[in-house]
């Protein structure tokens, strides 16, 4: 059965066939709407009756879902931006249903606990039908959804799975804009294809840009410098065409979230811990003289220098004010107070003030001092992306560490590590993953690799 759908499909042009497959996914977003609503009505929760309001949920459903883009070839390659993109429509068609029970006032006929019931079963049977619809089209139809095809011309390259390539020479095709014919033939190349890459030498970018502006597809073309540098979109500047190599991992949105979250718990964290910081305080200073913190010069956000604040543990004399020298064990610098407090990650406690004034999060990766080496080399010696880690503010936690990525960097992989996973949480953050390593950092507090 699914080889004879699949022989239908590949009768149909990627136009044609996504079209199809569009009207089907609607209607499994339809069939979603009504076995909820159907669901819900003998529960009785609906005093009138359910099917008006269902009449008049699905079209707006429909509209929302073409203004988030639920629909089209996107959604049928991209699931998580397809669910996303449904479940916005979803959220927006009851909050018209809610709109539309006050203003007309029909709370008598339309329970809005009901409504709330319907949405959440809609939202669930939407996602789980479209799961289940693009599993299905990805089996029967892997590659004719979405058509590529490459153009090799003049260099060397890899196959590129999924992919259809050609090489200009072997066909002859040669991106010359003063012949007609030329451009006929390309037309014929671009027939049912979406997207085209073209791989050549430099000295015929400019040709195959003005050859592939004239095409329907979308049209690319690979720059192998731009890989030397990280490229990841392109910009304009006035009469200048710029290359994006930055970005910033956060927009103000979510930076304005994160600060959020770290003030609303720093703060009573602060107040609730304020009897052990003063017993802590008035320990290290019996213990040792000198003071009871302990000041260093770190690498910040932006790789900017601040000064982090944790208990002293060291003796003043002794103190390694660059960080060059790590602790090992039985460290004869470290105090008594000190060894107890280093053990159990409680020295770390006044970073809470750093929370408190802005130059670090309660998660991120954590800072770094200037001196600080792996094996004999400087961080950024043993890796030049490890400036990349400094997108975000510091953290008193962080992804490496509830790893058990923690203590002296003896060897160039003990940073190595710790850097990849860095870059990984600074490329994938939401505040459920910080929750989430809050929650994991109290099963690593104490650590067999803290001295």
């Amino acid at each position: 059965m699914a080889d004879r759908d699949a022989e239908r499909g590949r009768g149909l042009t990627p136009f044609a066939l996504r079209l199809r497959l569009t009207f089907l996914l609607m209607g499994v977003d339809l069939i979603a709407f009504m076995l909820a609503f159907a669901i819900i009505e003998p529960l009785k929760t609906l005093v009138g009756s359910w099917f008006s309001v269902m009449a008049i949920a699905m079209p707006i459903y429909i509209g929302m879902a073409m203004g988030t883009r639920a629909y089209g070839g996107h959604a049928l390659r991209a699931r998580a931006g397809s669910l996303s993109a449904a479940v916005r429509a979803v959220i927006f068609t009851f909050a018209i249903l809610f709109l539309i029970s006050y203003f007309f006032r029909v709370e008598q006929q339309i329970s809005r606990l009901a409504l709330a019931s319907v949405m959440a079963l809609t939202v669930a049977l939407i996602v789980a039908g479209r799961l289940t619809f693009r599993s299905v089209i990805a089996r029967i139809w892997p590659t004719q959804i979405w058509r590529e095809l490459v153009i090799v011309d003049g260099v060397e390259a890899t196959d590129v799975p999924g992919a259809q390539m050609i090489d200009a020479a072997t066909i002859n095709l040669v991106p010359d804009l003063r012949d007609p014919a030329m451009f006929n033939r390309f037309a014929a190349l671009l027939h049912g294809i979406d997207r085209v890459v073209v791989i050549s030498t430099a000295e015929r970018y400019q040709n195959w840009a003005m050859m592939l502006k004239g095409g329907h597809a979308q049209g690319e073309i690979v720059v192998d410098t731009l890989g030397r540098f990280g490229a990841i979109g392109l910009g304009k500047l006035g009469q200048y065409d710029t290359v994006k190599v930055a970005a910033g991992p956060l927009d103000v949105q979510q930076r304005l979230l994160k600060r959020t979250f770290d003030l609303a718990l720093c703060v009573p964290i602060i107040v609730a811990l304020a009897p052990i910081l003063i017993l802590i305080s008035v320990a290290i200073k019996l213990d040792s003289p000198g003071p009871v913190f302990f000041r260093q010069r770190r690498i910040g956000r932006n790789n900017a220098y601040f000064d982090i604040i944790k208990f002293r543990s060291m003796h003043v004399a002794q103190a390694d004010s660059q960080g060059a020298r790590s602790t090992q064990r039985q460290d004869k610098r470290v105090t008594r107070v000190g060894r107890l407090i280093r053990k159990t990650s409680i020295d770390e406690l006044p970073q809470l003030f750093n929370v408190l004034g802005g130059s670090m999060s309660l998660v991120g990766p954590r800072p770094h001092a200037l001196g600080s080496l792996a094996g004999d080399r400087l961080f950024w010696d043993v890796d030049e992306s490890y400036w990349h880690r400094h997108v975000l503010k510091p953290g008193i936690t962080g992804l490496a560490q509830v790893r058990g990525l923690r203590g002296s960097t003896v060897l160039r992989e003990d940073l190595t590590k710790r850097l990849q996973s860095d870059l990984e949480y600074a490329s994938n953050w939401s505040l459920w993953r910080d929750i989430r390593i809050l929650f994991m950092t109290f099963g690593v507090v104490v650590h067999h690799n803290t001295y």
